[in-house]
């Protein structure tokens, strides 16, 4: 009889130790079988969240009974990175406190924002009909000074970090702290130095953007706008032309020239007929181009020119004289292209 005792509770140990050897294989035993990021959008069901882990873990149903026991029942929207060999212990504990992984996020050359809005839900969840209502709401623009056709000022192009479930309100506030960032003491000096101040500097910034697509240029063509600027001479910078145009005709409306009667077109950007700066940015500008007009190369240059020897480049003129000639040579080339608009 005690012999037959023992070998109950023996076989009651064994089997209880089979059971407990089976949980902890569950709970703690490598369960992810490659590593990868995993994006949850917001809302997701624990039903929809199985159907996400399918690529990622060996049985979704062991998932499902590991989250249950640790009372894991809403996903945290965000992107989360899975590692191989995770447990499900440690992937039920990441998941369910949230602990994201950063994107990355980065734009230039958005020259509206609606293009901007659109680059932007590219990258996070929230969509682009709900970014640009943010970025256009009147209540934040009056409260930070902006205007529907300034508010392109305030997104610096770069690259920044947000979690990949960021609201339109949360990442337009945190770009708002990236813009005041960006105008730092030395900035504004060099501002100040210039005259300008710093929506005039990212106005002027972005006629560089548009003038030269060469980097080391821009700090030649700042200077030659300043030269204009500070002489009191109209800046005649043809990208406000075409800018006009677009604002009269539309976004999709293609200009490879500007023509002689485009120069007679009434807008406060037309900076042939108007003297100073433009009212706001025409661009987004890239840093660099901020960076020319806050630190512009010292010259005496007034005109400047496509050059037609070398492509992407500018001839630069001290005298009207030199630039006509300058304007000719380019003249004959462009037609010789057969570029009429």
């Amino acid at each position: 009889m005690k012999n037959k005792i023992i070998y109950i509770t023996l076989g009651l140990f064994i089997v209880l130790g089979i059971v407990g050897f089976t949980y902890y294989q569950k709970i703690f035993a490598p369960a992810v079988i490659k590593s990868g990021d995993i994006f949850i959008p917001s809302k997701t069901t624990m039903t929809e969240l199985k159907e996400l882990l399918s690529g990622f873990i060996k049985d979704t149903d062991d998932f499902n009974w590991v989250a249950e026991k640790k009372k894991f029942t809403k996903p945290k929207g965000g992107k989360y990175t899975l590692k191989e060999q995770m447990s499900l212990n440690d992937l039920v504990n990441v998941l369910r406190s949230g602990n994201q992984t950063p994107v990355k996020v980065s734009f230039n050359n958005q020259d509206t924002l609606e293009k901007l809005a659109g680059r932007i839900a590219q990258q996070l969840e929230t969509d682009s009909i709900t970014l640009l209502n943010s970025f256009k709401d009147s209540d934040f623009l009056k409260k930070q000074n902006f205007t529907e056709a300034s508010a392109l000022a305030m997104y610096i192009p770069n690259q920044y970090e947000f979690y990949w479930n960021t609201s339109a309100d949360k990442f337009r506030n945190k770009m708002l702290s990236y813009y005041n960032k960006f105008w730092n003491a030395s900035r504004l000096a060099k501002a100040k130095k210039q005259g300008l101040t710093k929506d005039q500097v990212i106005a002027l910034a972005s006629i560089v953007q548009k003038e030269t697509a060469k980097i080391s240029e821009r700090p030649k063509v700042a200077g030659l706008y300043l030269n204009r600027y500070k002489n009191k001479w109209p800046l005649e910078a043809d990208p406000t032309i075409i800018y006009a145009l677009k604002q009269k005709h539309g976004q999709d409306f293609v200009v490879k020239r500007v023509l002689f009667k485009d120069l007679e077109i009434k807008s406060p950007y037309n900076t042939y007929k108007n003297v100073g700066l433009p009212p706001t940015l025409i661009a987004m500008p890239d840093i660099s181009s901020i960076e020319a007009v806050l630190n512009p190369a010292q010259h005496d240059y007034f005109f400047m020119c496509a050059s037609v020897d070398n492509i992407g480049f500018h001839e630069f003129a001290k005298t009207l004289s030199q630039h006509n000639r300058n304007a000719k040579k380019y003249q004959f080339w462009i037609n010789n292209q057969g570029i009429k608009r």
